[in-house]
């Protein structure tokens, strides 16, 4: 569970004879937390290409949370940003923040964090729906508020999500590896 959201994720497949079934219905398989800052929840990862095996029932949320999809790949995941904690200094969140994009398999992925120790840039085709809270998208050179239900195309820029107010704030993300 994530900052006091309920996260459900229903699986669909098939039986022998082609006949749809639910394969997987409760909360998510793996999440990396992020202390007190969010974190990722992961729904599905899809690492192969070609036709879909209907009648796999293998838990492709399971295992430790990587930021970024596979080569090929797409991943799928609610994540969660909380509220920045009061008094922190810079560098110790510049520190913690580094310390989750190294753990996530990110550590190369902080071209520029001038603007915000998240800065962060992926090689993927995302598409990002806020579902709850309300968050200012920072680029290295706009930055604009979005509201539950506004979807972000994200195309392998440099960005940050700081939550608005002292709510946290739950995404959908979609994330496409191009590669």
């Amino acid at each position: 569970m994530s900052a006091g959201f309920e996260l459900r994720r229903v699986v669909t497949g098939e039986t022998g004879d082609g006949r749809s079934k639910i394969v997987l219905d409760g909360a998510q398989a793996a999440e990396f937390r992020t202390g007190d800052l969010g974190g990722l929840f992961e729904i599905w990862t899809d690492t192969t290409s070609g036709e879909i095996d209907t009648g796999d029932e293998t838990d492709r949320g399971a295992g430790k949370p990587q930021l970024s999809p596979p080569k090929g790949g797409v991943k799928i995941r609610w994540f969660a940003i909380e509220p920045a904690p009061e008094g922190v200094p810079p560098e110790k969140m510049r520190e913690i923040t580094r310390a989750a994009f190294v753990e996530m398999g990110a550590g190369d992925h902080q071209p520029d964090t001038s603007r915000h120790p998240a800065m962060h840039k992926t090689d993927t085709l995302d598409a990002i729906i806020l579902v709850k809270g309300r968050v200012r998208l920072l680029l290295d050179e706009d930055e604009t508020v979005i509201e539950p239900g506004d979807v972000v195309v994200q195309r392998a820029t440099n960005h940050a999500w700081v939550v608005e107010g002292n709510q946290p704030a739950l995404f959908v993300a979609v994330l496409v590896d191009r590669s």
